[in-house]
């Protein structure tokens, strides 16, 4: 069986930088896959890009057998497709449980939209706060409450750029747990994370962007004592 996504040989520019330099990667149905690398790599383009926000100047993505390139971000999120953002983009005014609630109502559960939300607050924890406004919260509940709202949608593919931003030690671990418990269900999960402990912990595979290119690839415990993995991160020389 293919990977449930594949981006294949993509290539973005802005101006005359390359941002994105032939990048391929792929994500299993039932896997967490960490995408790391320091900032400015290309991860949030690349998400861009696998989500239907950019397009290409070369490459392809693939759901499944299917070439989505040049569709949309809507038809993707209505074949399974649902990301979070690196700056969080909650409804701010309105109550944790109504920013659930908009992402519900037009997902394939509509006609269940208010079960739907109450379920997805009860596994993340949120039901104690499901009527505050969104952007009285922390940090570190408002990415859940991000998170929350992808959830609703019912996702077979789902992205999330550094959800654990602003989480203590122990809302990290328990999320940890979610991730590992939404791949058990099938879920193919896409992890971009500067969360180290976080990464090495929950994913099966983990790639490695460093300046719009692909690294490293493997297991963590391989990609962990990669030298190009540990001169991306340290500024070290580059073989």
């Amino acid at each position: 069986m293919p990977p449930l996504l594949r981006a294949e040989g993509v290539t973005v520019s802005f101006g005359g930088r390359r941002a994105l330099d032939g990048v391929s990667l792929s994500a299993e149905a039932g896997r967490v896959t960490g995408l790391i690398g320091p900032n400015g790599a290309g991860k949030s383009t690349l998400f861009d890009v696998v989500c239907g926000l950019r397009r290409p100047r070369t490459g392809r993505i693939r759901l499944g057998d299917r070439d989505i390139t040049r569709e949309g971000p809507a038809r993707r999120a209505r074949r399974g497709m649902s990301r979070t953002f690196q700056h969080l983009e909650l409804f701010g005014r309105l109550s944790v449980r109504d920013n659930l609630l908009v992402a519900a109502e037009l997902g394939p559960g509509r006609r269940h939209a208010a079960r739907t939300a109450d379920t997805v607050l009860e596994r993340l924890g949120l039901t104690a706060v499901a009527g505050d406004l969104a952007d009285t919260l922390p940090t570190g509940l408002a990415r859940l409450v991000e998170v929350g709202r992808a959830l609703v949608l019912r996702p077979r593919v789902l992205l999330l750029d550094e959800p654990a931003a602003g989480q203590d030690a122990d809302e990290t671990a328990r999320f940890g747990q979610l991730l590992r418990s939404l791949a058990d269900e099938g879920t193919a999960v896409l992890l971009v994370e500067h969360d180290m402990s976080l990464v090495m912990t929950v994913c099966d595979d983990v790639y490695v962007l460093d300046l719009g290119t692909v690294v490293a690839g493997g297991p963590p415990a391989r990609v962990r004592h990669d030298p190009r993995v540990i001169a991306a991160y340290l500024g070290e020389a580059r073989p």
